[in-house]
């Protein structure tokens, strides 16, 4: 696992990376004295084992024969000296030591994605900031605030991708991004840390000749239309999940569009119910494009919050923008910068640079 390479290439970058130097060399250290010889291939298969519960799983999800995933761990087993893990009743059940290896192994595979993510940036002569960002936030407000933060700093790169807000507790962890921005979620987010820095609301809107333009409806009523909606309707703290959910909405009477403008340009056609962000969606209201319809007393705001591993573990850039997005031209540049067109919306598996 701690080649002399990368032990070269990770201490040639040391005035940059400290944190991760200590942290990556101290498990190297420890490894080498023990005489073991642990593969990140093999901390990988038994990381995924853990996560799915089964060699079967964990073999599909990194396209590998079940036998492989078997040897991977007879090999720790063997290092280790320890079986790790046990089959019973309702699953794995794990030694302590495998328990212990589990943990270390995410971190010890994190923070060497971590590593040569930043290796490679600085090689570059660039600062690398990797950011995950849920749908609605990537749509509307993610443009801005990164062009009012890049345009500070001429030697950072940002590299932005759009995930679950229920996937970014462990990318976080495995150190798959630096930092990411989405809904607000459940307090219980373990060592990971967050920050609120902008309040906003969501509205149902129609076109004016629809019959709820102007109505209040009862959650009966709401269930006889059309819904339209944007990915973000089945985010985890979503505004809009909450909405639905409130009002009964049936999965039948819900079409969920690529965008949330796309979801809006059919609500103007008289197609449905859409959800819109109030502050972009003012001058419209204003003039009658769009009329908000009426609901139950539902909480319709959220809050975008920013969140981070624990902030000593935190890298420059990430620590530079978690201070950025809580003063008032950030404020300003994610309520009102560009939106992303629809054109340039892409699935989670796209990544949009910025430098």
């Amino acid at each position: 696992m701690c080649q002399p390479s990368l032990q070269r290439s990770v201490k040639s970058t040391a005035t940059r990376f400290d944190d991760t130097i200590v942290r990556h060399e101290s498990w190297c250290d420890a490894l080498a004295a023990a005489g073991l010889l642990m593969t990140p291939t093999q901390l990988r298969a038994f990381v995924t084992v853990v996560r799915h519960g089964a060699s079967k799983s964990a073999a599909e999800e990194l396209g590998v024969s079940e036998a492989a995933i078997s040897n991977h761990i007879a090999s720790l087993r063997r290092e280790l000296d320890d079986p790790l893990f046990r089959r019973g009743g309702n699953g794995l059940v794990f030694t302590p030591g495998g328990l212990r290896l589990a943990t270390r192994s995410v971190e010890i595979l994190g923070l060497q994605e971590q590593t040569r993510a930043e290796v490679s940036a600085a090689a570059e002569g660039q600062r690398l900031l990797r950011l995950a960002v849920s749908s609605l936030f990537a749509e509307y407000s993610a443009p801005g605030l990164i062009e009012a933060f890049t345009s500070r700093a001429k030697d950072l790169r940002v590299e932005l991708a759009v995930h679950a807000p229920d996937r970014f507790r462990g990318l976080l962890t495995h150190r798959g991004v630096d930092m990411a921005i989405g809904p607000r979620l459940s307090p219980n987010m373990g060592s990971i840390d967050s920050v609120q820095f902008v309040r906003y609301q969501i509205v149902p809107v129609v076109a004016r000749r629809h019959p709820l333009a102007g109505r209040r409806i009862t959650p009966a009523q709401a269930g006889r239309h059309q819904w339209l909606l944007g990915p973000s309707a089945v985010d985890d703290g979503a505004v809009t999940n909450r909405i639905l959910t409130e009002l009964g909405v049936p999965e039948a009477r819900q079409m969920v569009f690529q965008s949330n403008e796309a979801a809006l340009a059919e609500a103007r056609r008289g197609a449905g119910v859409a959800f819109a962000l109030t502050h972009r969606a003012a001058a419209e209201l204003q003039v009658g494009n769009l009329v908000e319809v009426g609901v139950p007393a539902v909480d319709s705001h959220g809050t975008w919050t920013a969140y981070v591993i624990d902030r000593p573990q935190l890298t420059p850039a990430a620590a530079e923008l978690l201070r950025f997005v809580t003063t008032p031209r950030a404020m300003q540049a994610t309520l009102s910068g560009s939106a992303a067109a629809i054109s340039r919306f892409q699935p989670s598996v796209h990544v949009t640079l910025w430098s």
